[in-house]
């Protein structure tokens, strides 16, 4: 296999870590670029295991700061662009602004790079399946469906999908899109639901469920989304749009996944704390038609079930990892979020 270089951006942070731990083990001839901004989601501890690499190299890099992209685009044979804001509650307060700024800006920053200094590499553009919007059952959209983005998170990334697109139609550039649904594993940064409710559990403060837990999501291990990119890398067509998901049997509410962790963690379900209506900007269910990319031969690897279970444990075996993250500034975030319970929290 002949040498390739992965520039991968947002690779401190939980999925482009795992692809980069996933790339420098499957491929020895791979060289990766990390560059990441690290803001609050993205954790160098994350990549700890390969930093040491001398196939693995990091820079702090803004990724819409286009005259500091230059240098470590032109030695870049692909490109996958995971760098983004992504949760949803951030952006429908006052923060939402940099959502726009980094999610369609950052792309849009990269992509031009690409055209000035590597027009020859492949670029992939990690979307979301959140773009699609609220899907009513038993409804799985498809790759060519409307675009109904619900929260400035999902309208900034619905944006970039079309901006990266523009700059394979209009430049001719190797550009492709991958839409995936929710995915949960190790070093997921515990704002997001499955880390968020098994670490309170593990430090017994309230797991606080929205609307009773009805919100249908569907849940990917990360690694079987990394698998995806993979097999897109090599094997998507430039242009195309690819959803990736579980497409779960039978599909999971909320509740269903507390309570997985709950039992996972031999807990009752006493410490869930309902709390009424939705949260501004969130759907209720969210699915996609996957048929596209496992005509190229992916499919999911890990039943939720068990890949639950391999979560919970990891949480519990790494305290080390997400104690000093849920302090500070993330204390001052759970409290506007979710009000009481913030006070709740352990201070070692």
């Amino acid at each position: 296999m002949a040498d390739r270089t992965y520039l991968v951006t947002g690779g401190c942070g939980f999925i482009g870590s795992c692809f980069i731990r996933m790339i420098l083990d499957r491929d020895p001839q791979a060289q990766v670029i990390n560059l990441d901004l690290l803001t609050y989601a993205g954790n160098p501890a994350n990549v700890a295991s390969i930093e040491e690499s001398p196939r693995y190299r990091f820079a702090r890099v803004d990724v819409r700061d286009l005259a500091g992209l230059e240098s470590w685009v032109e030695q870049s044979d692909v490109i996958v662009h995971f760098a983004a804001e992504s949760h949803v509650d951030r952006s429908t307060s006052e923060a939402a602004g940099a959502f726009i700024d980094t999610n369609v800006g950052g792309t849009f920053a990269l992509l031009e790079a690409m055209r000035r200094y590597r027009p020859e590499a492949r670029f992939l553009q990690i979307g979301t399946d959140e773009v699609y919007g609220d899907i009513e059952a038993p409804n799985e959209p498809d790759e060519d469906a409307l675009l109904l983005p619900s929260s400035p998170y999902s309208a900034s990334k619905a944006a970039a999908d079309h901006v990266a697109l523009s700059f394979e139609r209009t430049h001719g550039l190797d550009v492709l899109v991958s839409r995936c649904t929710n995915n949960y594993g190790p070093y997921q940064y515990p704002e997001k639901m499955i880390p968020l409710f098994i670490t309170n559990a593990l430090e017994n403060i309230p797991l606080p469920l929205y609307d009773g837990g009805t919100q249908i999501r569907d849940w990917l291990r990360v690694e079987d989304h990394c698998e995806a990119i993979l097999l897109l890398l090599g094997s998507g067509e430039s242009g195309e749009i690819y959803n990736i998901g579980a497409n779960q049997r039978p599909e999971r509410t909320n509740a269903d996944i507390t309570k997985m962790i709950l039992e996972c963690l031999g807990q009752s379900e006493s410490g869930v704390e309902v709390r009424e209506g939705l949260r501004p900007g969130h759907d209720q269910r969210y699915a996609v038609s996957t048929q596209k990319i496992r005509s190229l031969g992916w499919m999911p690897q890990r039943d939720i079930t068990d890949g639950i279970e391999a979560t919970v444990r990891w949480y519990a075996d790494h305290r080390d990892w997400w104690t000093p993250l849920k302090s500070g500034a993330y204390r001052t975030f759970y409290e506007a979020h979710y009000g009481s319970g913030a006070s709740d929290f352990k201070t070692s």
